[in-house]
């Protein structure tokens, strides 16, 4: 994928060019393929869904009916699936909605702009939601990842940790001033607070949809309460 490339969360809703080839690329078994120097971190099994974040609300957009496995690298976090159909949640068909084959995406680490962990509570399993910021809106794109506390809690620390390193050693990539230098350092080596349940992650580069039907698509059943999507009390 370009650096100057906008992300997509998952093919065909996703926030680039509809037809290019910018996806993970997978090999045989449906794993990841690292580029070159690029340092394999983590795999993960789990669930994933889409959120589009407002001020005060959150809409789920969209979900997998089945767990994909997450690769998570020093550049970015990847997940593959096979054999399941998207589950769109308030949103207009589109053309190839029926996935028959792999279901695919990634988020680069110049994305992200802040992580939102949700801990697991009473018949819910724990959440951690990447967010991203959005050009000529303020409503936020956002990648939930979905499983059990202890695994989406080491996740969540081994995505803070990759981001910052990534920004940290990337100033042609980044422009950081030097507070959010100091910001990113102590992300990448000091471990967060057992109660620590948002961190902002300084130097994001803002993503830009498609369309203006992502922009504008009526919002209905999927919605949520932005306290509950977001970790706040």
């Amino acid at each position: 994928m370009h650096d100057d490339a906008s992300p997509f969360f998952i093919a065909p809703h996703r926030f680039d060019a509809v037809d290019d080839d910018t996806g993970p690329v997978l090999d045989r078994r449906h794993e990841l393929v690292p580029e070159s120097g690029e340092r394999v971190l983590g795999r993960h099994r789990l669930d994933v869904a889409g959120y589009l974040l407002g001020p005060t609300e959150a809409w789920h957009r969209w979900a997998l009916p089945a767990p994909v496995t997450l690769t998570v690298t020093d550049r970015r976090m990847a997940y593959v699936g096979t054999g399941s159909q998207l589950a769109l949640i308030g949103a207009r068909h589109r053309r190839g909605a029926r996935m028959p084959g792999l279901v695919s995406g990634q988020i680069r680490w110049q994305w992200p702009s802040r992580l939102e962990l949700l801990p697991a509570a009473a018949g819910r399993p724990a959440r951690l939601l990447v967010v991203c910021d959005a050009l000529r809106t303020i409503q936020q794109p956002a990648l939930a990842l979905v499983g059990p506390g202890e695994q989406i809690d080491e996740l969540a620390r081994r995505v803070r940790r990759a981001v910052a390193t990534f920004r940290l050693t990337r100033p042609e990539l980044v422009d950081l001033s030097p507070p959010e230098r100091d910001v990113l350092s102590r992300l990448a080596l000091v471990a967060p607070h057992a109660t620590q349940t948002r961190v902002i992650l300084p130097g994001s580069l803002p993503v830009e949809f498609h369309s203006r039907d992502d922009y504008y698509r009526p919002r209905h059943a999927g919605q949520l309460a932005y306290g509950a999507a977001s970790g706040q009390r």
